[in-house]
């Protein structure tokens, strides 16, 4: 689910994800179905909390780990491509919201792309309300398991310093 940014007889400018962060596309309109989201999730940054929206009203805030200095959280109009079940053995499970952003320090990291996510904390850690990630965005699990159950693919995130 790619979000739609503008649109032109026949065609739809839409977010993509990937590298570089923020780049558009247009596609045909003809081949796609339209949906909607009521959600919408702002990352601060320099709160390191995460703000949960349903229809323009805040629902939920939460305390968040954000990037460390060295390797940021990128900042930018970003969306929500998969929930991924993770495995009780896997760093940041119980859950991850993969994002389309991707790292502007790693071009790769744990032999993927850089991806930016939303995830848990079991076998990573840390303490909530800090920045000592990578890039991602990491929440206590019981936050990543409300987000799961009501967050899907193509719900927009902001990320704001």
């Amino acid at each position: 689910m790619l979000p739609v940014i503008g649109a032109r007889t026949g065609w739809l400018h839409v977010r993509l994800p990937g590298r570089p962060n923020g780049h558009t596309g247009w596609i045909r309109q003809h081949a796609t179905a339209a949906s909607s989201t009521r959600w919408h999730i702002v990352v601060e940054t320099s709160s390191r909390r995460v703000v949960v929206y349903r229809d323009g009203h805040p629902r939920r805030a939460f305390a968040a780990i954000v990037g460390k200095p060295s390797t940021p959280t990128p900042l930018g109009q970003f969306f929500v491509e998969e929930s991924i079940a993770l495995r009780s053995t896997a760093v940041g499970a119980p859950f991850a919201l993969a994002l389309s952003a991707r790292s502007n320090v790693f071009q790769e990291f744990d032999g993927g792309p850089g991806q930016i996510a939303l995830h848990g904390l079991k076998n990573v850690g840390g303490v909530l309300g800090t920045a000592v990630s990578h890039g991602c965005v990491r929440l206590a699990n019981g936050a990543m398991r409300w987000l799961v159950s009501r967050i899907g693919p193509g719900v927009p995130v902001t990320v704001i310093r």
